[in-house]
C-alpha cells in the first residue's frame, strides 16, 4: 500500500472535522483503518490487525501509596502537538544536539523537532514564541496525531 502523508494527514482531519468514528481505505488486499481515539485523538492501523483488549481498571491509590500529583505539576504553557502519526526525534540525527531543550526560548516558525512518518522527516515548528518548559515524548519514541510533544510558555 502506497499511500502518501500527506493524504493521511488529510483522511485524519476529515475524520476529526466530520465527528467520523473511523474511515478505511482498501488498495488490493491491503486496507488501512484510521480510527478516532477515546481522547478524541486519532489511531492509524492496519485493517486486518485484531483489537486490542482494553486495559484492566485501574484502583484508587490507597493513602500509603505514592502522593499524588501536585498542581503545580500541572503542564503550564502553549502544547505543540504532533500533525501526525509517527516517530518523535528531537535532534536532526542520531549524536546531534537536540533542536530545543526544556529552558529554551523559541520564535514561531522555529524547528523544535521532527516526526517521521512513512519514511518521510517532517520538521515540526512552533506556532508560538516562549519558553520551552517541558518535553513529554521521549525521543524515538511513537507519537499519535494530536499528541502534545512539548509545552511552550
Amino acid at each position: 500500500m502506497n499511500f502518501e502523508c500527506d493524504y493521511i494527514e488529510k483522511l485524519a482531519k476529515l475524520v476529526s472535522d466530520n465527528q467520523l468514528s473511523e474511515i478505511t481505505l482498501e488498495d488490493g488486499d491491503k486496507a488501512i483503518t484510521i480510527k478516532k481515539g477515546v481522547q478524541g485523538g486519532v489511531v492509524m492501523q492496519p485493517a486486518a490487525v485484531a483489537p486490542v483488549a482494553a486495559p484492566a481498571p485501574v484502583s484508587a491509590p490507597s493513602a500509603d501509596s505514592a502522593p499524588a500529583a501536585k498542581a503545580s505539576d500541572t503542564p503550564k504553557g502553549t502544547p505543540i502537538t504532533s500533525p501526525m502519526v509517527g516517530a518523535f526525534y528531537a535532534a536532526p540525527s542520531p549524536g546531534s544536539e537536540p533542536y530545543v531543550k526544556v529552558g529554551d526560548v523559541v520564535k514561531v516558525g522555529q524547528v523544535v523537532c521532527i516526526v517521521e512518518a512513512m519514511k518521510l522527516m517532517n520538521e515540526i515548528e512552533s506556532e508560538v514564541s516562549g519558553k520551552v518548559v517541558q518535553i513529554c515524548v521521549e525521543d524515538g519514541q511513537s507519537v499519535e496525531y494530536g499528541q502534545v510533544l512539548m509545552y511552550v510558555e
